[in-house]
C-alpha cells in the first residue's frame, strides 16, 4: 500500500504565478471572528499578539494563514506557521488524465438531494414575498466515498492542471484532513494603502461551441435577474468600504469573467485607505460574509439559510488566505472546494436565490459548480 504524504502541517495559497508555501504550526488561532473588523476586538488582538510572538522569535515578517468559517460565531482555523516562503510556480501544461492518482469511487450522495434542494429554493422564494429578504444563497454538499485514502497532493495537481486561473489553496484542519479548492473570487487584496475586491454574483454554464458559449455569456451580462443579484453584492461592499477610503472606484456595471466551467458577472472595486494600519484581514472580516455567499440583508438571509439548509457549512463560503506582519494580504471566498478526510471527500456548491429564480435552473447551477472539484476527483458531474 502506498504511503501518503503528510499534509497535516502544510499550507498552500496560489495567486497568479506566485505560491505561498507554509510548513509547521507555530501557533493556532481559534478565536471566532465575530466583530473581527475591529482593531481592538478579541480576534484582531489574538492575531496581532501571535504575529508579535513570531517576530520576537526571529521571524522578520511573520504571516497568519488559514481559513475562517461562514458562521462568524464558529472558531477560526488560522495559524502562524514555523516557516513560509513565496515561490514562482510554473503553470501546468496540458491536461492530465482525470483518473490520475485517484482511488476507485465506491459511492456518493447529495445533501440535500435534488427534490430537497428545489423545495428549499421554493421556500426561499415564498419567504421573499413575505419578508425583507431579497437574496439568499442556498447550497448542497456532495459526499464521495473512495476505496482508499485520497492523496491530497495528486488532487491538488489535478485541480491546478484543469483550472489554470483562480486561487488554489490547501489548509490543514485541526481534526485531521485538508481543505482544498480553487476559488475564482477575490474577497480582498491589500498592498500598502491600496486594495482590490472582486465580487462575483450571477453565473451561467460555459458551452463547448465557441459561438454559443459567447452568446451565453452575453445573455448573462444583460440578464435582469442576475444583474439585480450582482448589484446587491456590489452595493453592500461599497457601503462598508466607502467610509474607510480616500478614494473608491466602483464601476457602473459588471463585466464578464470566465472560468473553465462558468461565466460570472464580475466587478473590480479598487480604492485607497485613509488609515494604512488597517490590515487585509480586518478589511476582509468587515466584508465577510458578503451577499455573494450569504444573501441580503445579511442577518435575515443567514437566519433563512440556517432554517432551510440541512447541514453545517463550516469553512465553505468562508474565506481563506493570508495576512503578513505589515498588514498586506489576500483573502478569497472559500468556494469550488472540498474537505478531504482519508477515503472521504465532501464537496460544496451554492447558488444565489432571488425572487425571479427557477428551482430547476438553480439545481443545474450548483451541479455545474460542483463540476470543478468532481472533475479533479475523476468523477463525472
Amino acid at each position: 500500500m502506498a504511503i501518503l504524504p503528510d499534509t497535516r502541517e502544510r499550507f498552500l495559497f496560489t495567486s497568479g504565478g506566485n505560491e505561498l508555501h507554509a510548513e509547521g504550526i507555530r501557533e493556532r488561532i481559534t478565536v471566532p471572528v465575530r466583530s473581527g473588523g475591529a482593531a481592538g476586538g478579541l480576534f484582531q488582538q489574538a492575531v496581532g499578539e501571535a504575529l508579535e510572538r513570531a517576530r520576537r522569535a526571529g521571524q522578520d515578517n511573520p504571516v497568519v494563514v488559514g481559513a475562517i468559517p461562514f458562521d462568524l460565531g464558529e472558531g477560526s482555523c488560522l495559524y502562524v506557521p514555523e516557516d513560509h516562503e513565496w515561490r514562482t510556480g510554473p503553470v501546468p501544461a496540458g491536461r492530465p488524465e482525470a483518473t490520475e492518482g485517484m482511488p476507485v469511487l465506491l459511492g456518493q450522495r447529495s445533501v440535500p438531494d435534488e427534490r430537497g434542494f428545489k423545495h428549499a429554493v421554493q421556500h426561499a422564494i415564498v419567504n421573499f414575498q413575505h419578508s425583507d429578504v431579497r437574496k439568499a444563497v442556498l447550497s448542497v454538499m456532495r459526499e464521495l466515498q473512495f476505496a482508499a485514502p485520497v492523496n491530497v497532493d495528486n488532487l491538488l495537481r489535478m485541480l491546478r492542471a484543469q483550472n489554470k486561473d483562480g486561487y488554489q489553496f490547501q489548509v490543514p484542519l485541526p481534526e485531521g484532513g485538508s481543505l482544498v479548492g480553487v476559488s475564482p473570487e477575490l474577497l480582498l487584496r491589500k498592498t500598502g494603502v491600496d486594495f482590490l475586491s472582486n465580487p462575483l454574483a450571477g453565473s451561467t454554464k460555459r458551452l463547448v461551441d465557441a459561438t454559443a458559449d459567447r452568446e451565453t455569456g452575453e445573455r448573462l451580462l444583460t440578464s435582469e435577474k442576475d444583474r439585480f443579484e450582482h448589484r446587491l453584492v456590489v452595493e453592500d461592499i461599497k457601503r462598508i468600504l466607502e467610509p474607510l477610503c480616500t478614494d473608491l472606484d466602483v464601476p457602473d456595471g459588471p463585466e464578464l469573467l470566465s472560468t473553465a466551467a462558468l461565466w460570472h458577472l464580475s466587478t473590480r472595486i479598487t480604492g485607497a485607505l485613509k488609515d494604512p494600519s488597517v490590515t487585509a484581514l480586518q478589511l476582509a472580516c468587515l466584508l465577510h460574509p458578503t451577499p455573494a455567499v450569504c444573501g441580503y440583508p445579511t442577518e435575515l438571509a443567514h437566519r433563512l439559510i440556517r432554517f432551510v439548509e440541512p447541514f453545517e457549512r463550516g469553512l465553505f463560503t468562508g474565506m481563506v488566505g493570508w495576512c503578513d506582519g505589515h498588514g498586506n494580504g489576500e483573502w478569497v471566498i472559500t468556494i469550488r472546494c472540498g474537505i478531504v478526510e482519508r477515503e472521504t471527500i465532501r464537496l460544496f456548491a451554492g447558488a444565489g436565490i432571488v425572487e425571479a429564480s427557477q428551482p430547476d435552473s438553480e439545481w443545474a447551477e450548483v451541479q455545474t459548480k460542483l463540476g470543478t472539484m468532481l472533475s479533479a476527483c475523476g468523477v463525472a458531474a
